[in-house]
């Protein structure tokens, strides 16, 4: 697996390495580096060829195989659960228990490469013959996917130009979304097991694309490899396009951060990380604590529970995500992050006050119509919004606002933060909704709502703009551009 010039080393997929140690770089001037702040005016002359927009995209497409895997693991739980059960006598607890318990497996999953854990994964889960043997498949499964959920999204936004970063990293949710349609339409005809098979399909074609895709250019340039660093970036951006423009801001900023700082956690605790920080951890936690695991782990509980037809509202879910999803790619590089991400978050405000309002009218013994066709028009504003914006866009902003330096760090430390959030939302929603089920969406209502205004307030608009540039500005506390 080799990018142009490094036939020896090999691939692992995304940018910064997560256990790599970087090679220390000498600075002039007393140890100091003085680096000029690339603008979006002077990188503006590095143009791809149509060879290079094609080798972005091959690459891109081989990088969101993980998120179609990623959507195939999230995705399998609901249609094989009836047959888990069934075959190896387990109880309804129990198989909820081990649900939730994937959500421990994926915060582990970051320190770990992702293909052969998620092949192995699969494989025991098919060939599973009793609750260990499952439980060590999701284990391996969650290692792998949660290792995805952060490298795909930074590798993706390192490769690409700024100006169509934001579509090529919004294919990530909407492979993850695609991913999950597709278990669960094809788990309503094939067994369990044969699910887990096909699961292991998009890790395999991801694994042999590893083979062609170049590394990240800006990983290269980090570790010192200059030579192979302007070769993956003349593979990516086309043999005719000048990259002398882009190469030298690249260069002059990662070596201003190798002589200003090193990777780690004690780095990223530094004040001028500060506002990165809040901005990735915030979204992270608004993104799973207004429920979104509710929604889509007990989307059929939620349906009964109303009195609507499980298999045609859970149907009509997977589409109408789909469809999101897919608009939202087309306009992420159009109207930008910050605007998508406060539509997304105020519409899921909404979804929940209608869920919640269907439920709170069923308590008073309103009609059953009027319930039922309003948790429908509920759960659908809640997911379609959500596919909008916050499924993908924090974690496309979290790759581009974190300098290389620190990338690795801030990512361990936000994928922590996500798939907490996501365990702790999956862990008490059964005891929410048993407590109360109209307060229940109420509460994830005030959270969607809070994290309106967060957005509105701190998150920082990244359209267009170089990732360097970004860099220096979000990290300079004096700095009102990105607001």
């Amino acid at each position: 697996m080799a990018g142009p010039g490094s036939a020896n080393q090999p691939l692992l997929l995304g940018a910064s390495r997560l256990n790599e140690d970087e090679e220390s770089g000498t600075c002039q001037n007393g140890g100091s580096a003085v680096a000029s702040v690339p603008s979006s005016s002077s990188s503006s002359s590095s143009s791809s060829s149509p060879s290079g927009n094609s080798v972005v995209l091959f690459s891109s497409l081989v990088a969101v195989c993980g998120s179609y895997a990623f959507g195939n693991a999230v995705g399998y739980s609901s249609p094989a659960e009836t047959g888990i059960m069934g075959d190896l006598g387990l109880s309804l607890a129990e198989e909820q228990y081990r649900v939730e318990g994937l959500q421990i497996y994926w915060v582990e999953g970051a320190m770990w490469v992702s293909e052969l854990f998620c092949i192995t994964g699969w494989l025991a889960i098919m060939f599973a013959k009793g609750a260990w043997w499952l439980d060590a498949g999701r284990l391996l499964v969650g290692c792998g996917i949660g290792l995805l959920s952060y490298v795909v999204p930074v590798y993706v936004a390192e490769i690409t130009p700024k100006n169509v970063r934001g579509g090529y990293t919004s294919l990530n949710q909407l492979m993850i979304g695609l991913g999950k349609a597709f278990m669960f339409l094809i788990g309503s005809l094939v067994n369990w097991r044969v699910l887990a098979l096909i699961g292991t399909l998009p890790c395999l074609v991801q694994l042999l694309g590893l083979f062609f895709i170049p590394e990240s250019p800006r990983w290269l340039a980090k570790v010192g490899r200059e030579k192979e660093f302007e070769a993956a970036l003349q593979h990516l951006r086309g043999k005719n396009a000048n990259i002398s423009q882009e190469a030298s801001d690249i260069q002059d900023y990662t070596e201003h951060l190798r002589c200003m700082s090193q990777d780690g956690i004690v780095e990223l605790c530094q004040g001028k990380y500060a506002r990165p920080l809040i901005v990735g951890v915030g979204l992270m936690i608004f993104q799973q604590c207004g429920g979104l695991n509710g929604f889509v782990f007990y989307t059929s509980a939620i349906f009964e529970a109303a009195g609507f037809s499980t298999t045609i509202g859970t149907i009509v879910a997977a589409v109408v995500q789909i469809l999101t999803t897919t608009l939202g790619v087309l306009l992420i590089d159009k109207s930008g992050r910050r605007p998508l991400l406060l539509v997304s978050a105020a519409g899921g405000c909404l979804g929940c006050v209608f869920t919640g309002l269907s439920f709170f009218l069923q308590d008073l013994h309103s009609g059953a119509e009027l319930v039922s066709g309003l948790v429908l028009v509920g759960v659908l504003v809640f997911l379609g919004s959500f596919e909008l914006g916050m499924g993908g866009i924090p974690w496309i902003i979290m790759s581009e606002i974190f300098p290389i330096n620190v990338k690795a760090s801030a990512g361990s430390l936000i994928n922590l933060v996500s798939w907490l959030g996501s365990w702790f939302i999956s862990c008490t929603f059964s005891y929410l909704f048993e407590w109360s089920t109209a307060g229940t969406f109420f509460i994830y209502a005030g959270i969607c709502g809070a994290g309106v205004i967060f957005i509105a307030k701190l998150v920082p608009e990244t359209k267009g703009r170089m990732l360097e540039e970004m860099h220096a500005s979000i990290t300079n506390k004096n700095d009102n551009n990105l607001s």
